[in-house]
């Protein structure tokens, strides 16, 4: 039976991904910065472990509870929405803490265990931004292009020992809670002449022509660790698949 390490576990895509993999037979370590043992079922294949994946310490920790791993899912993220003008370089830094350095860290953390076995999956979840430019998230744009940038030259890296690399790129997805998680990072940062160019955004965005749901991004995370042919790109959604065409 294998088993898959999910990072990020408290809502939104880690949370169905965990509930998709455990429903599929699957041993599941949920990771999340405060463990919520109600969010997902009670079951001798599903643990919650508690990890911040900016502290190397807490990777270490949760990696030791976790045991062997078959399949790391780099889920963890921050969402940022804000004119660039206005948005502070600590607040940069934090998103890249945790978007990019944060998702490396655990890449590196689990590699020597994977790479001594010549077995396993890495799958690093980006976004539909890295598709097509989208406006007032050029912080968050950046951060996930880096991590396809990452993954693509890591894939090549690592296929001399058995391993796999994928990327899944959720689209616009209202369920998740990229928004109100933000939200007081988010404060300040649409300065009053940027008001009119982001009201016409925010109009856009709540009249989309389709959406991506928490469950498309679990079946493609599940697809991704499981896919054999070389595959690395999987967007997940119809809005994200519809980019992925016309890129």
């Amino acid at each position: 039976m294998k088993t898959v390490l999910i990072t990020g576990c408290s809502s939104g895509y880690g949370l169905e991904t965990a509930r998709h993999f455990h429903a599929q037979g699957w041993n599941v370590v949920a990771t999340m910065r405060t463990p919520r043992e109600d969010v997902l079922p009670a079951s001798d294949r599903l643990r919650v472990v508690p990890l911040d994946v900016t502290k190397p310490e807490s990777i270490a920790a949760a990696l030791e509870a976790s045991g062997p791993i078959d399949v790391l899912v780099n889920n963890a993220g921050i969402g940022l929405m804000g004119a660039f003008e206005a948005t502070p370089m600590t607040t940069v830094r934090e998103l890249f803490e945790t978007n990019v350095f944060g998702v490396m860290a655990m890449t590196q953390a689990v590699l020597p265990r994977l790479r001594a076995r010549r077995s396993g999956v890495i799958v690093n979840v980006t976004s539909s931004a890295t598709l097509a430019p989208m406006p007032l998230v050029a912080v968050y744009t950046a951060s996930k292009v880096a991590i396809e940038g990452f993954t693509e030259s890591l894939a090549f890296e690592l296929a001399d020992f058995n391993l796999r690399v994928k990327l899944v790129e959720p689209g616009y997805c209202p369920g998740t809670r990229f928004t109100s998680n933000g939200t007081p990072r988010m404060e300040g940062l649409f300065p009053e002449a940027y008001a009119p160019f982001a009201q016409r955004i925010f109009a856009s965005l709540g009249q989309p022509s389709a959406v991506t749901r928490e469950s498309d991004v679990a079946e493609a995370i599940w697809r991704a660790a499981n896919d054999t042919s070389g595959t690395l790109r999987f967007p997940a959604g119809p809005d994200a698949v519809a980019l992925a065409r016309s890129a």
